[in-house]
């Protein structure tokens, strides 16, 4: 049971604010902050902090003691690794539009390009690893994003009321055929649209955009998000694609899981993110960075619908679970408002804990304790004594990082 030292990732799409503000840091932040990393990920590994202020990587700490940190058994099912990196993730301006590989497509694709000879920091390297990387974002703030394709005959009706010429085409393509296999026809013919063209047909868009958000209409999300990347990333094939995809808003404590496959973009807010330990990233527009087309329709999920929206489901007092099929990972949101009772924290894996808001104490039944307050957080291993979570100023949120269920016999 020991505090971490975390570090941030300081992307230009980050918030000068959010994490800054958590960290009880001077606000503004000299740069934009975009992620703060808890957990044993290479490119920057937390620090334990022991009594003596002392600290020591935590990849390290695994390296020399996997099976007292992680357990034995998910020690050997994850070959001695973290299976989860947790985040804090705060986005001013849209993240890239991306999807992630499934496990037996990140092996394949891994070994595919371990044959070839691509360095794995290569820029046209789509798998620098051979594992999936789900995720799921927890909102902190009102968060926006784009997340998995939208039923096409919604689509159909958004392409309609923009009445744009040079679309009438394609909306009627999608109109024939509003499925999956029509998703993937008009994706495909958007996302390799020659430049030229891209650049006589977004303009016209935006200005149908412009029109409809005077209206205030039906599409008035829609048409704004359009707008705001268009003006992000002119002239990218992504603005176009993301006319396809479910527009969602979260409020506090409101959650989306992304499965292998899911096409998605943070567009702003501060969240807490949950995700394998992977950088496995197909993108898909918004960027400058590489778009590996072939790659990324063998890897593209076009089932649509409505996203499922958690909140947790309680498992015990103040205790809430947000559910997923990952086995990598499990994240548990902690809450008081009012009542003190503490949580008993029991989990036979690792665990990194998150105070987002309050202040609560870290008590073991030998009365070792460890007081956690905002922006602060702990690395609970395995061989560690069960803890009760105490709230001492309130309200009080904490999160909670945990192995998925089954993952030490998945």
């Amino acid at each position: 049971m020991e505090l971490l030292h975390n570090a941030v990732r300081p992307y230009a799409w980050g918030s000068r604010t959010a994490i800054a503000e958590l960290l009880g840091k001077p606000v503004p932040a000299p740069h934009p902050e975009a992620e703060l990393w808890m957990g044993a990920h290479p490119g920057g590994p937390s620090r334990l902090v022991d009594a003596d202020g002392d600290e020591r990587s935590l990849l390290d700490v695994l390296a020399a003691d996997p099976d007292g940190q992680l357990g034995p058994a998910l020690a050997e099912r994850w070959g001695g690794r973290l299976p989860f990196l947790l985040k804090v993730l705060a986005a001013d301006e849209p993240l890239s539009l991306q999807a992630h590989p499934s496990a037996a497509q990140a092996a394949e694709g891994f070994a595919r390009e371990e044959a070839a000879g691509i360095p794995r920091d290569a820029k046209n390297r789509n798998y620098p690893d051979p594992t999936a990387k789900p995720e799921l974002i927890c909102a902190l703030t009102e968060f926006h994003a784009l997340a998995g394709f939208a039923d096409p005959e919604r689509t159909v009706r958004l392409l309609r009321g923009l009445d744009t010429p040079g679309l009438d085409h394609y909306t009627e393509l999608l109109a024939g055929q509003p499925d999956a296999d029509g998703l993937r026809a008009l994706f495909t013919t958007w996302i390799t649209l020659p430049q030229q063209a891209l650049q006589q047909l977004l303009p016209q868009l935006l200005d149908s955009c412009v029109r409809q958000v005077k209206e205030h209409g039906e599409f008035d999300l829609e048409c704004r998000t359009v707008l705001e990347l268009g003006e992000a990333y002119p002239g990218d094939a992504g603005v176009l694609a993301a006319v396809l995809l479910n527009r969602i808003v979260l409020q506090p404590g409101e959650a989306i899981y992304l499965p292998a496959g899911n096409p998605h973009a943070y567009l702003r807010g501060t969240g807490i993110e949950i995700l394998a330990n992977s950088d496995n990233v197909l993108r898909c527009g918004l960027t400058p960075k590489h778009v590996d087309v072939p790659e990324l329709l063998r890897v593209l999920d076009f089932s649509y619908g409505r996203m499922p929206v958690q909140t947790g489901d309680e498992v015990a007092p103040h205790d809430f679970v947000y559910r997923t099929p990952a086995a990598e990972f499990e994240l548990s949101r902690l809450e008081w408002s009012s009542d003190a009772t503490p949580v008993r924290i029991d989990h036979p894996g690792p665990q990194v804990l998150i105070c987002i808001d309050g202040a609560v104490t870290l008590r073991r039944d030998d009365g070792v304790e460890l007081p956690l307050g905002r922006g602060e957080s702990a690395w609970l291993a395995a061989a560690d004594p069960a803890v009760d979570v105490v709230p001492t100023s309130l309200p009080a949120s904490v999160f909670r990082a945990t192995a998925g269920v089954g993952s030490s016999t998945n």
